[in-house]
């Protein structure tokens, strides 16, 4: 079995969990890791063993043996680092939200497709089994025909100016940093929809604490998303068929099971294997993807991700959010 050689390029909180979920994957090494002090990089990779740390991003490019690079720097900075690693040859697995909006995805998308290199955004929701088990039973037909969906995401955050999640530069913002996650939930169950609509309550800083979406489909079935950093959420999605419900249990977009409420019947369990974080489901389904000699995943291509940021970009234009440099 070939061992992939990961790499990490900013090594936040996230970027933690996702080297801890690397050591589920027998085949999976966290080979390299990067980040703008030094110091930083050698006390992480001391953490998880790593043979390579350096003090700069432009430097990872040098690491001999790279195979794949997971890209967690905050969102304002995914655009330039998903290329930097790109024009350098090296596969990327790039953090949600992909970029700040379409026009710096449908770029990604052209050099790595220009490249010939593997690009994918990583939107671990994805490759949850609960996920795909409930992609599988809504395609069969088991709760009829769908209806409506609902999710929501939601924490208390402190408020911080200057701090990643309420700092304009750094694209916060609870849209960008986890309404995104109704939004992909209602995308992969639902398709493109015909017509969003959008409300939110902006913070001192301009961003969104608050957001609040509506969305239609030509099949006629609508959705109803919710994305707050005020409030603490129950983070759930339902899936309303013609035959009953299809609840995600757990948090919806880290989910561990389903629910299903079929009509005159008795609340059904499916339970599905959920392991730690749940980040090694998408890396080892990149690693799949490289073995093949892919350029882009057949379950998230990347025509998937340049439509998802066109609604989110649509949702912004709606609520009044732009960010620096736009």
């Amino acid at each position: 079995m070939r061992t992939f050689n990961w790499a990490i390029l900013g090594l936040g909180n996230i970027a933690h969990k996702f080297a801890e979920s690397l050591t589920l994957l027998p085949n999976a090494r966290l080979h390299a890791v990067a980040s703008r002090s030094v110091a930083k990089a050698e006390e992480f990779a001391a953490k998880f063993g790593a043979p390579h740390a350096v003090g700069s991003y432009e430097e990872l490019l040098a690491v001999p043996n790279l195979d794949v690079v997971y890209i967690a720097t905050p969102h304002s900075e995914h655009h330039a680092h998903t290329l930097l690693c790109l024009r350098g040859g090296l596969p990327v697995l790039c953090e949600k939200a992909f970029a700040l909006n379409a026009a710096q995805v449908h770029e990604m998308r052209s050099v790595a497709q220009t490249e010939g290199v593997f690009l994918m955004e990583a939107f671990w929701t994805r490759f949850f089994p609960a996920i795909n088990k409930a992609l599988e039973l809504v395609a069969a037909g088991t709760i009829g025909e769908v209806k409506h969906l609902t999710a929501d995401f939601g924490f208390v955050a402190t408020y911080q100016p200057e701090a990643r999640l309420f700092n304009p530069a750094l694209a916060g913002g609870s849209l960008l940093d986890i309404g995104v996650y109704p939004l992909f939930i209602s995308k992969l169950f639902l398709g493109e929809p015909q017509e969003i609509r959008a409300v939110a309550t902006l913070a001192g800083t301009g961003v969104d604490k608050n957001c609040a979406m509506v969305l239609a489909y030509d099949s006629g079935a609508t959705a109803s998303l919710f994305s707050t950093l005020a409030a603490q959420t129950n983070n759930q999605c339902v899936l309303y068929g013609t035959k009953g419900q299809l609840h995600l249990t757990g948090r919806f977009h880290a989910a561990n099971g389903i629910t299903l409420h079929l009509t005159g019947q008795e609340p059904q369990a499916i339970p599905c294997e959920k392991q730690g974080y749940g980040y090694q489901y998408e890396a080892e389904h990149v690693q799949q993807c490289l073995e093949q000699g892919l350029t882009e995943s057949p379950l998230l291509p990347l025509q998937f991700s340049e439509e998802l940021m066109k609604q989110l970009d649509t949702i912004r234009q709606q609520i009044g959010l732009r960010y620096p440099g736009e």
